[in-house]
Protein backbone atom coordinates (compact mmCIF):
# COMPACT_ATOMS: atom_id res chain seq x y z
CA UNK A 1 0.00 0.00 0.00
CA UNK A 2 3.28 2.08 0.27
CA UNK A 3 2.89 2.42 -3.22
CA UNK A 4 -0.54 3.69 -3.80
CA UNK A 5 0.24 6.20 -0.58
CA UNK A 6 3.06 7.81 -2.72
CA UNK A 7 1.01 8.25 -5.75
CA UNK A 8 -2.04 10.14 -3.40
CA UNK A 9 0.93 11.98 -2.32
CA UNK A 10 2.04 13.24 -5.44
CA UNK A 11 -1.48 13.78 -7.08
CA UNK A 12 -2.18 15.83 -4.21
CA UNK A 13 0.61 17.54 -4.89
CA UNK A 14 0.52 17.94 -8.61
CA UNK A 15 -2.44 19.93 -7.87
CA UNK A 16 -1.10 21.99 -5.39
CA UNK A 17 1.54 22.86 -7.96
CA UNK A 18 -0.95 23.28 -10.77
CA UNK A 19 -2.97 25.92 -7.96
CA UNK A 20 0.36 28.12 -7.68
CA UNK A 21 1.07 28.25 -11.20
CA UNK A 22 -2.80 29.58 -10.87
CA UNK A 23 -1.39 32.12 -8.57
CA UNK A 24 1.48 32.77 -10.51
CA UNK A 25 -0.22 33.43 -13.88
CA UNK A 26 -2.89 35.75 -11.77
CA UNK A 27 -0.12 37.52 -10.37
CA UNK A 28 1.76 37.83 -14.33
CA UNK A 29 -0.99 38.50 -15.77
CA UNK A 30 -2.79 41.09 -13.82
CA UNK A 31 -5.77 39.06 -12.92
CA UNK A 32 -7.44 40.47 -10.16
CA UNK A 33 -9.06 37.56 -7.47
CA UNK A 34 -12.16 36.93 -7.53
CA UNK A 35 -11.69 37.03 -11.40
CA UNK A 36 -11.98 33.64 -12.85
CA UNK A 37 -11.09 35.15 -16.44
CA UNK A 38 -8.59 38.13 -18.42
CA UNK A 39 -5.77 36.70 -20.05
CA UNK A 40 -5.83 33.93 -22.02
CA UNK A 41 -2.71 31.92 -20.24
CA UNK A 42 -4.11 32.72 -17.06
CA UNK A 43 -7.71 31.04 -17.99
CA UNK A 44 -5.33 28.26 -19.43
CA UNK A 45 -4.00 27.57 -15.94
CA UNK A 46 -6.93 27.76 -14.46
CA UNK A 47 -8.44 25.10 -16.60
CA UNK A 48 -5.71 23.00 -15.87
CA UNK A 49 -6.26 23.15 -12.43
CA UNK A 50 -10.05 22.90 -12.62
CA UNK A 51 -9.56 19.87 -14.89
CA UNK A 52 -7.61 18.27 -12.33
CA UNK A 53 -9.96 18.68 -9.17
CA UNK A 54 -12.90 17.02 -11.30
CA UNK A 55 -10.37 14.10 -11.84
CA UNK A 56 -9.27 13.80 -8.70
CA UNK A 57 -13.35 12.73 -7.54
CA UNK A 58 -12.62 9.72 -9.44
CA UNK A 59 -9.31 8.66 -9.27
CA UNK A 60 -8.78 8.89 -5.80
CA UNK A 61 -11.62 6.64 -5.03
CA UNK A 62 -11.10 4.33 -8.12
CA UNK A 63 -7.04 4.29 -6.97
CA UNK A 64 -8.15 2.65 -3.44
CA UNK A 65 -10.79 0.20 -4.92
CA UNK A 66 -8.53 -1.13 -7.67
CA UNK A 67 -5.90 -1.49 -5.13
CA UNK A 68 -7.81 -3.18 -2.66
CA UNK A 69 -9.81 -5.93 -4.84
CA UNK A 70 -7.07 -6.48 -6.84
CA UNK A 71 -3.26 -5.37 -6.59
CA UNK A 72 -1.74 -2.14 -4.37
CA UNK A 73 0.99 -2.04 -7.10
CA UNK A 74 -0.47 -2.58 -10.03
CA UNK A 75 -2.84 0.53 -8.71
CA UNK A 76 0.08 2.57 -8.31
CA UNK A 77 1.42 2.08 -11.51
CA UNK A 78 -2.06 2.87 -13.26
CA UNK A 79 -1.90 6.11 -10.84
CA UNK A 80 1.56 7.25 -12.19
CA UNK A 81 0.33 7.04 -15.79
CA UNK A 82 -2.46 9.22 -14.42
CA UNK A 83 -0.02 11.65 -13.19
CA UNK A 84 1.61 11.35 -16.28
CA UNK A 85 -1.66 11.99 -18.30
CA UNK A 86 -2.25 15.03 -16.33
CA UNK A 87 1.61 16.47 -16.74
CA UNK A 88 1.39 15.99 -20.00
CA UNK A 89 -2.30 17.47 -20.53
CA UNK A 90 -1.05 20.76 -18.19
CA UNK A 91 1.48 21.30 -20.87
CA UNK A 92 -0.13 21.19 -23.91
CA UNK A 93 -3.13 22.90 -22.18
CA UNK A 94 -1.34 25.83 -21.29
CA UNK A 95 0.91 26.19 -24.67
CA UNK A 96 -2.27 25.30 -27.23
CA UNK A 97 -5.68 23.90 -25.95
CA UNK A 98 -6.06 21.87 -28.89
CA UNK A 99 -3.28 19.63 -28.05
CA UNK A 100 -4.08 18.48 -24.70
CA UNK A 101 -6.11 15.28 -26.02
CA UNK A 102 -3.28 12.97 -25.21
CA UNK A 103 -2.72 14.14 -21.83
CA UNK A 104 -6.84 13.84 -21.29
CA UNK A 105 -7.10 9.88 -22.59
CA UNK A 106 -4.14 8.88 -20.70
CA UNK A 107 -5.43 10.25 -17.66
CA UNK A 108 -9.10 9.17 -18.77
CA UNK A 109 -7.76 6.04 -19.73
CA UNK A 110 -6.29 5.28 -16.15
CA UNK A 111 -9.01 6.46 -14.13
CA UNK A 112 -11.64 4.27 -16.20
CA UNK A 113 -9.45 1.46 -15.48
CA UNK A 114 -9.26 1.59 -12.11
CA UNK A 115 -12.83 3.12 -11.03
CA UNK A 116 -13.86 0.11 -13.37
CA UNK A 117 -11.94 -2.73 -12.50
CA UNK A 118 -12.25 -1.55 -8.55
CA UNK A 119 -16.14 -1.87 -9.00
CA UNK A 120 -15.61 -5.14 -11.12
CA UNK A 121 -13.35 -6.20 -7.92
CA UNK A 122 -16.05 -5.15 -5.41
CA UNK A 123 -18.84 -7.16 -7.27
CA UNK A 124 -16.95 -10.13 -7.91
CA UNK A 125 -15.92 -10.17 -3.80
CA UNK A 126 -20.10 -10.20 -3.22
CA UNK A 127 -20.92 -13.05 -6.00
Amino acid sequence: MAYVHIVTALAILQFMIFGFKVGAARERYGVKAPAVSGHAIFERHFRVQQNTLEQLVAFLPGLYLFSRYYNPVWAATIGALYLAGRELYAARYVSDPAKRGPGFALTSIAVVALVGGGAFGALRAIF
